[in-house]
């Protein structure tokens, strides 16, 4: 199973992102409410038994402020994404706790981030999209250890774990 360890925004945060202004453009497929999320740590494809392991590893670190925002950005040029500030301690904390069992195929560099819509094949996502002004902030609550189905129609996620972080 695809698996990935992430924190979600709360419901005010959610309700910021769904007033973004989302036009149909060909090519380009938004996200829904319930993908919305910070991925700290992306770990592929993953056996079955593993799962209780990687359950165990979540790291209980105290809570950190996020901070979303200032505005849209790509993430290369097809990914248009929120940026998310204040969770590298935490993504570094979850990479060292699970890196011994799922250990890291290629070091990425962790970006924060919550991903709006992708532009399909080898499609961009349009300048007018960028740069939109969005903010928020919360104090992220728990660490989730989350699966992922690929589906053409967009991935549905179910936590699978997860984690409450010290004084959240």
């Amino acid at each position: 199973m695809r698996l990935f360890v992430a924190v979600w925004p709360p419901y005010e945060v959610v309700n910021t992102i769904a007033a973004l202004d989302r036009p149909a453009l060909p090519g380009l497929r938004w996200t829904t409410e319930d993908q919305w999320h910070v991925t700290l740590r992306f770990l592929g494809r993953v056996d079955d038994e593993l799962v209780g392991p990687l359950a165990a590893a979540l790291p209980r670190l105290p809570a950190p402020e996020v901070v979303l925002g200032p505005a849209t950005a790509r993430l290369g040029r097809s990914i248009l994404v929120a940026p998310v500030a204040g969770l590298d301690e935490l993504a570094a904390a979850v990479l060292d706790a699970t890196a011994p069992i799922v250990p890291e195929p290629e070091p990425r560099p962790f970006r924060g981030h919550l991903t709006l819509a992708r532009a399909g094949g080898r499609g961009t996502v349009p300048a007018s999209l960028v740069g939109v002004p969005v903010a928020g902030s919360w104090q992220a609550s728990r660490v989730s250890l989350v699966r992922s189905e690929t589906r053409p129609e967009g991935a549905p996620y179910t936590e699978l774990a997860g984690v409450d972080l010290e004084g959240a």
